[in-house]
């Protein structure tokens, strides 16, 4: 485990696939119960003057989703990004663009998890203040789950559950290359990968999805 803040340097020599062998060694090592070394005051004070993140992570809200933990990253390792439902909006499509584009990361992941409430808020068609309009972003993976999942479509199904969660991260990786031209030129030229993760409460495993 790395002891120093990433500097540009070694920013800059990784390749995305280089990021994603480094966040399956993290989380397995987080897995595996490996102490996380963090919070040292030479770290501290070296990533003070400056970031060179590998990755970011668009994660859910979710308190039960320590996302430097999971990768068993430092500081100045991930930029993270964090939403009930781990969706896109424009909001995160520019800082993912500031991220990729202007500082250098070599990797998108739009991080999912199983026992998402969001989702099963979704799947109900819950209404409650802004929730209901968070919840809009959502529901399209409902909605397509259910147009061809076969057995029981409720939240009493964890089965359904994760099927409509998975289809979420899914639907969310697609947009970024939809709705960002910069993101998606910059994947087609190989400078970064967009995937999706799924993890795993009981765990603590991801599931990476680089196929979408």
């Amino acid at each position: 485990m790395r002891t120093k803040v990433m500097t540009q340097a070694e920013q800059q020599a990784l390749t995305p696939d280089a990021v994603i062998e480094i966040l399956k060694k993290g989380n397995g090592e987080f897995v595996r119960g490996e102490l996380t070394l963090r919070n040292n005051p030479e770290i501290i004070r070296d990533s003070a003057n400056g970031q060179f993140p590998m990755a970011v992570i668009l994660s859910c809200l979710d308190s039960r989703v320590p996302v430097e933990d999971v990768f068993h990253a430092h500081l100045g390792d991930l930029f993270v990004g964090r939403v009930a439902g781990n969706f896109v909006n424009e909001d995160f499509l520019g800082s993912m663009e500031f991220a990729c584009a202007a500082a250098g990361a070599k990797l998108i992941m739009v991080l999912g998890h199983n026992h998402c409430g969001a989702v099963v808020h979704a799947i109900n068609g819950t209404e409650l203040g802004n929730i209901t309009g968070m919840l809009c972003k959502i529901q399209p993976a409902s909605a397509e789950t259910k147009a061809t999942y076969e057995g029981e479509q409720s939240t009493d199904s964890v089965a359904f559950v994760d099927a409509v969660a998975i289809k979420n991260v899914i639907l969310n990786v697609e947009k970024i290359r939809k709705e960002s031209p910069i993101l998606a030129e910059m994947e087609k030229e190989g400078k970064i990968k967009i995937i999706g993760g799924y993890y795993h409460l009981e765990t603590g495993e991801v599931d990476f999805f680089e196929d979408i």
